[in-house]
């Protein structure tokens, strides 16, 4: 049977108007370089070249900024049913290091989610196609819409 044409696009549509309503206002993936590029219900990839500005003192990619990158993409992933969502736990794995120059991007997917909570795994990967490491968050549904007019 399958679902109707209209229903597909209207949840894709959704997915991208509340990516691009929470991108707006969030300053911290702005300033950190990130770029949304894909979303759609229940999934999101966001993209970030590591900086100098963002290294550690062995000259690698702080790990707090590979967490930023993965909880970003958590939180389109999460939002893009335009329900606000927070995070409500997260927890990262470092697989291997990030170096000024690479291109890291990471692939949040919904695994579970019920009216209230969720479940997403996030991994992030460098420009090699080689894993940085893996991300696992928990969302907690709170009032409101990420963008209005629904």
């Amino acid at each position: 049977m399958g679902v109707p044409p209209d229903t597909v696009s209207g949840a894709q549509r959704r997915a991208e108007r509340a990516a691009a309503g929470l991108f707006e206002r969030d300053r911290a993936s702005q300033a950190l370089g990130m770029r949304i590029t894909g979303v759609r219900p229940g999934w999101a990839r966001v993209a970030m070249t590591v900086r100098a500005d963002m290294l550690n003192g062995h000259g690698l990619c702080h790990g707090g900024i590979v967490f930023a990158l993965a909880d970003s993409s958590f939180a389109f992933a999460c939002n893009s049913h335009n329900e606000s969502t927070v995070a409500a736990a997260a927890t990262i794995d470092f697989l291997a290091a990030a170096r000024a120059g690479d291109e890291l991007t990471a692939e949040a997917s919904e695994l579970w989610r019920t009216k209230r909570n969720g479940i997403y795994e996030i991994t992030v990967s460098n420009q090699r196609g080689e894993r940085i490491a893996l991300f696992r968050g928990r969302s907690y549904r709170i009032d409101g819409q990420v963008v209005s007019g629904e």
